[in-house]
């Protein structure tokens, strides 16, 4: 049998061993719950895991984030196509016709359907432009009338004269002062009038402001104004029965047209810039004639004789528009 000696060093080291071994077992225990707790991986694998994100995102090229663009410039910015690279075909659409009532056309530009023989000068429209004024003398001009007494006369722009269609033609011209004046065109006003420009006697400018304004804005229209005279018909210095100019005087309305008789039937004859119809030939003269106004109305004249310079008055007039 062992002494009591011998035998407590063993006890002793087997109590350590156990201790040990416990020791180990509790923190083999703790070592696994902390493992299989959700979340909680090793710091070493934690890291090292960390670490393999960090060098795949710094590995992987990042793109820049563009400027943003004003809202008003991106909105303008067509979008690329998603099947090809080629521009897109855009098709603009046609343009919404306005609404007549939103358009007005110029009051120039309008026209009369009660005179379809009407030129550049139209009844019931309002013109604009200037007037000036100029010395008339005796009333005579580029149509050709002859003295008058009547100087409330006036040159039309030779646009509207339009090669003497002007000529006869009525006109009631108002200042910006509400002074009127009622005007006969009896000469043409070359260049630099301008369309719409009238010319006016001083006589008549004096009708609606002072001769010292010298140039002033106006407003006209044409007439067809009341009268107790008939139109009178003169052929021109040199006619014969071999070539004629015929010219017609005091008509109400401007005169459209003046036709000669054939036997066969009217022969139109064409208008001069000095207000005179012309038969180059001879075609008509001294014959019956046949004057049509802007407003179509036709008045035959018969028994005019060939007599060169001579105003013949007739018994016919137009009728008052």
């Amino acid at each position: 049998m062992a002494s009591r000696s011998h035998r407590r060093p063993l006890r002793r080291r087997r109590t350590a061993l156990a201790s040990a071994v416990a020791l180990a077992a509790v923190a083999l225990l703790v070592s696994l719950m902390v493992a299989l707790r959700p979340g909680s991986e090793p710091e070493t694998v934690r890291a090292a895991a960390e670490r393999s994100t960090t060098a795949r995102a710094s590995a992987m090229p990042t793109t820049p984030k563009a400027k943003a663009e004003p809202q008003s410039k991106r909105q303008s910015k067509p979008k690329p196509s998603a099947v090809s690279s080629a521009p897109a075909r855009t098709t603009t659409p046609a343009p919404a016709r306005p609404s007549p009532a939103a358009s007005p056309r110029p009051a120039q530009r309008a026209v009369s359907d009660s005179a379809p023989l009407a030129g550049r000068i139209k009844p019931q429209v309002s013109y604009t432009g200037v007037a000036t004024h100029y010395e008339a003398g005796d009333g005579d001009g580029a149509c050709l009338y002859g003295p008058s007494p009547d100087l409330m006369v006036a040159a039309m722009n030779t646009t509207d004269y339009e090669t003497s269609k002007a000529c006869g033609a009525y006109i009631l011209v108002r200042a910006a002062n509400g002074a009127s004046v009622t005007v006969r065109i009896t000469n043409a006003c070359p260049s630099p009038c301008a369309p719409g420009q009238l010319d006016l006697s001083k006589e008549a400018f004096a009708k609606l402001v002072g001769l010292s304004a010298g140039r002033i804005p106006i407003t006209w229209s044409l007439l067809s104004p009341s009268t107790s005279d008939t139109v009178s018909i003169r052929y021109k210095s040199g006619s014969s029965r071999h070539w004629c100019g015929v010219q017609a005087l005091g008509h109400r309305n401007p005169l459209a047209r003046l036709e000669v008789s054939t036997g066969s039937g009217w022969s139109r004859l064409t208008r001069t810039e000095y207000n005179y119809f012309l038969s180059p030939d001879g075609t008509g003269c001294g014959g019956a004639l046949r004057l049509t106004d802007i407003y179509g109305e036709q008045l035959t004249v018969d028994g005019i004789a060939l007599r060169p310079d001579a105003v013949q008055p007739t018994r016919v007039q137009f009728a008052r528009h």
